[in-house]
């Protein structure tokens, strides 16, 4: 597969040289020809394989559906669970502010602050 090849020497040595050759390019019948081998073996792994076994097929099949049930609940489970603590946290913060109101002084309206002040008047008034 090797050539010799006899280089063009100034010097006048005259030594041989081997190399291999070089790469050739994959004609298109090659390159249908390997993807059709390819197939072929593809498809002979696939025939060789052993049947499935419909017993333990379905054993797997209702594994995997407890599994989805279990995992579904589970969801279900934390998505109540997160209701409710939505809802106790709005409980606590109405309570907080109801607690808040409870402290601030009451909002008086005008007929009432005018009551008061008549009220400081008259007291001003008879002490004076």
């Amino acid at each position: 597969m090797a050539e010799a090849i006899r280089p063009h020497s100034a010097y006048g040595e005259d030594r041989i040289f081997l190399c291999m050759k070089r790469y050739k390019e994959p004609q298109f019948q090659e390159r249908i020809a390997a993807a059709t081998h390819a197939r072929i073996a593809v498809l002979q792994q696939l025939r060789d394989r052993p049947p499935v076994d419909q017993a333990a097929a379905a054993v797997r099949a209702e594994q995997r559906l407890t599994k989805e049930a279990a995992a579904r609940e589970k969801r279900q489970n934390a998505i109540l669970a997160a209701k409710e603590e939505k809802a106790a946290k709005r409980a606590r913060a109405l309570e907080a502010a109801a607690a808040i109101a409870a402290r601030q002084k009451p909002v008086l309206t005008d007929a009432e602050r005018k009551a008061a002040r008549d009220a400081r008047y008259l007291a001003r008034k008879n002490r004076a």
